[in-house]
C-alpha cells in the first residue's frame, strides 16, 4: 500500500487537516494516510502544548466522527525515546511494515526549511515527500533548490486547495472566546 505519513501537534485537528487527508486519498493517489501525532516540533517553541497523548485521544476521537476517511492515527513517536526525528519514524514504520510505502506529507513551509531537517538527504532518497501549498511560500522554488542539491530527491508538489485555517488561529479564536467549533474536525 502507499502510505502518506503526515504528522503534526494537531493541536487542534481541524477542517483544513481533514481536507489534506481527503486529498491524500482521494485526489493523490495514496491508500491511506498515518496521522502521526508528534511531541514537540524541534523547530518550534510551544509553551503551553497539551500532553501528546491528550491531542493523540482528540485525534482519534476527531476520527471517529469521520468513518469513511481512509486514516488510522498512530502515536509511534509518543512512544518513542526523544528526539523524535522524522526519519526515525519513517525508519520504523519502514521496519514493522516492510510490504508499504510510505510518503512523508509536509507544507511549503516545512520545503523552504526542509535542509535544516535530521537527514533530510535520506527522507528525499528513500521516502519522498508530498508538498501541500502555503500562503507565502513558493514550492516551485524550494524544490529546485532541493534539486540542485541531488536530482534522485522524491519531492511532489500537490496541485491541492490552499487551506486557510490554522490551529494557531484556531487556538487565538477561542481564547477570545469565539465559536470555533465549525472549524473542527
Amino acid at each position: 500500500m502507499k502510505i502518506a505519513v503526515y504528522s503534526g501537534s494537531f493541536n487542534p485537528l481541524h477542517k483544513g487537516h481533514e481536507a489534506i487527508i481527503r486529498f491524500l486519498t482521494q485526489e493523490a493517489g495514496f491508500d491511506k494516510v498515518y496521522l502521526v501525532v508528534t511531541p514537540q516540533n524541534p523547530f518550534k517553541v510551544t509553551h503551553s502544548l497539551p500532553a501528546g497523548e491528550e491531542r493523540f485521544q482528540a485525534a482519534v476521537e476527531a476520527v471517529k466522527r469521520h468513518p469513511d476517511l481512509k486514516v488510522e492515527v498512530k502515536d509511534i513517536e509518543l512512544k518513542m525515546t526523544p528526539p523524535q526525528y522524522t526519519i526515525r519514524t519513517l525508519d520504523t514504520l519502514r521496519e514493522r511494515e516492510p510490504e508499504n510505502n510510505f510518503t512523508l506529507v509536509i507544507g511549503a513551509d516545512n520545503l523552504a526549511s526542509f535542509a535544516g531537517w535530521r537527514f533530510h538527504e535520506r527522507i528525499l532518497r528513500e521516502y519522498g515527500v508530498v508538498v501541500f501549498p502555503r500562503k507565502g511560500f513558493h514550492r516551485g522554488h524550494d524544490k529546485a533548490r532541493l534539486l540542485k542539491e541531488d536530482p534522485s530527491y522524491k519531492i511532489r508538489l500537490l496541485k491541492a486547495p490552499l487551506v486557510t485555517i490554522s490551529s494557531t488561529e484556531i487556538r487565538a479564536g477561542m481564547a477570545a472566546g469565539k465559536d470555533m467549533s465549525g472549524w473542527l474536525m
